[in-house]
């Protein structure tokens, strides 16, 4: 997965169980077993979550939290077993992700860490051009051009042409376009795909090809064309 965990918790076995369970499923894991321990681990290395014990010696978990959170925005896992509302509040107020109550299953200790790391990524938005070679369609602008020049397409060309290069060396079915493009209560002539298709490659030129029939069936993106 790439992403490193710090355990910071003194009871040794649960330590080494987290460890294990983490190195499993793909994670970089440290460990430290105490406060001080935990800080100056957490400055040496690239840490992308913390799992973080109150009672730990020489430093507790609030001020470990605390001090985290003041130089950065790591991820931060609390797992205590304080189960009191009061300390649940703090720890979210001291700017814990997560509270997590002992005893806790580590299957679910790591669902939960899975998640919370998969919230806080950035959401990337899809690249709305598609490309084949000098072919070029913009789904937001609804446009399309070929080696630099504008093509004037129709709507339902433009359609047409976004959903095959969508699924390229895909055979889509006559049927399956008319309900994407025309939608489902379209009661018109069926051989609207293949009217517009015709057109299309028209316009296309050179590219023609790439829109390869499959007779009896429907239409596929040539991209070896």
């Amino acid at each position: 997965m790439g992403f490193n965990v710090l355990v910071v918790e003194d009871d040794k076995k649960m330590n080494e169980i987290l460890i294990d369970y983490l190195e499993n499923d793909g994670y970089q894991a440290y460990s430290a077993w105490d406060g001080v321990e935990a800080l100056n681990l957490f400055d040496r290395e690239k840490i992308d979550i913390v799992i973080l014990d109150i009672m730990i010696p020489k430093l507790d978990g609030w001020t470990v939290c605390r001090r985290l959170r003041q130089k950065s925005d790591v991820l931060i896992i609390i797992l205590s077993a304080r189960s009191e509302e009061d300390d649940k509040l703090l720890g979210y107020e001291l700017g814990a992700d997560e509270y997590f109550t002992k005893p806790i299953s580590p299957r679910v200790l790591l669902a939960g860490m899975n998640a919370l790391l998969k919230r806080s990524q950035p959401i990337t938005a899809p690249d709305p051009l598609l490309r084949h070679k000098d072919l070029s369609l913009n789904k937001e602008a609804y446009s399309a051009s070929l080696s630099g020049s504008d093509l004037s397409l129709t709507v339902k060309e433009f359609e047409l042409l976004q959903k095959l290069m969508e699924h390229p060396g895909k055979v889509m079915r006559r049927e399956a376009l008319i309900n994407a493009i025309w939608g489902y209560d379209y009661f018109g002539d069926g051989r609207v795909v293949d009217t517009n298709i015709k057109t299309l490659r028209k316009k296309l030129g050179n590219y023609a090809c790439c829109i390869h029939t499959v007779i009896g069936i429907g239409y596929k993106f040539e991209v070896n064309a």
